[in-house]
């Protein structure tokens, strides 16, 4: 019944979010014959089954394989993944064995959901909160918490955990937002800091240059009238 439910839930996820649905019939069979990222939940799920509930570990690798092929999606069947998510257009994404995605998640293509390579414990890989978009090219890694209803830049590399309602940006992502309030973080700060500090420094060279120009000038003014 949950199964059910779930694919349900993503065929709603995409006909609500997707602005090229067409509706009706053809709608309707445009999503069962060309959405990659539909597909390839709806095999995960067969997958997710097999490789926890019968503990069966080659047989759903080999079939998550295939989907790669086909898709251009590869979800690695231990991933646990909610009803209503949403993997538009879907080419390069990648989620880990240990990562879990809540419900209503939008994903776009060449999303990693994956590991450090320093975690020691079982659990690599990051939790996705519910109603997070997560941008094209964004790579989420290691065992983090993504809070609900987050933002998550295009190509942003979040390391750290997030907290609900929030928008991030940047290598390494860095807050940008909390509950629509507009915030800069201690490390964008920093930058800030540092920049200033930079120019400060340019504009003091500047200055004495400017003293040495004006200097040169002078002694060349009296020679001339001399």
């Amino acid at each position: 019944m949950s199964f059910l439910k779930d694919i349900k839930a993503d065929y709603k996820a995409i006909k609500d979010q997707d602005p090229a649905f067409r509706g009706g019939m053809l709608g309707f069979l445009e999503i069962i014959l060309c959405y990659p990222g539909f597909h390839a939940l709806l095999i995960h799920k067969v997958n997710h089954f097999m490789y926890q509930k019968l503990k069966l570990r080659i047989l759903p690798r080999f079939i998550s394989l295939i989907v790669r092929w086909l898709t251009g999606i590869e979800i690695h069947p231990g991933a646990q993944i909610a009803g209503g998510v949403f993997i538009d257009h879907g080419m390069g994404v990648v989620i880990g064995e240990t990562a879990i995605v809540g419900k209503g998640v939008t994903i776009y293509q060449g999303v990693t959901l994956g590991a450090t390579g320093n975690e020691k414990e079982f659990q690599r890989h990051p939790t996705i909160g519910d109603g997070t978009i997560i941008g094209s090219g964004a790579r989420v890694l290691g065992n983090i918490t993504i809070g609900k209803n987050c933002r998550i830049g295009a190509n942003s590399v979040v390391l750290k955990d997030i907290p609900d309602n929030s928008t991030v940006i940047g290598i390494p992502a860095r807050i940008v937002k909390i509950n629509g309030i507009k915030t800069i973080s201690s490390e964008s700060d920093k930058e800030i800091m540092g920049k200033i500090s930079r120019l400060q420094r340019e504009i003091e060279v500047l200055k004495r240059q400017l003293k040495d120009i004006e200097k040169t000038k002078e002694i060349f003014t009296k020679r001339v009238v001399i």
